[in-house]
């Protein structure tokens, strides 16, 4: 599963770490919580019932509300050592 960033269109935020994360070779699927119901449900389940974004999951489940760019890249790493491991 890829790594999925929940936003929306107007969100500055999402925008800015949508540009840093694709300076820095990281790809996103990117998923508009407005046009999508289930993914609007999903944010809230995971931000004690608020539509936050940017809301990131990652390939193991796990997510992050609200990251810098370093963050992000710092799970990634994790993530990537872990399989590596397994």
């Amino acid at each position: 599963m890829p790594l999925t960033m929940y936003t929306t269109t107007w969100c500055g935020f999402c925008k800015n770490l949508k540009r840093q994360l694709a300076r820095a070779g990281v790809e996103i699927t990117e998923v508009d919580i407005e046009l999508d119901p289930e993914a609007a449900t999903f944010v809230e389940t995971v931000n004690g019932g608020n539509q936050t974004v940017p809301t990131l999951r990652f390939s193991d489940g796990s997510t992050m509300v609200n990251p810098s760019a370093k963050q992000v890249q710092a799970r990634l790493a994790e993530l990537e050592s872990t399989a590596s491991q397994g």
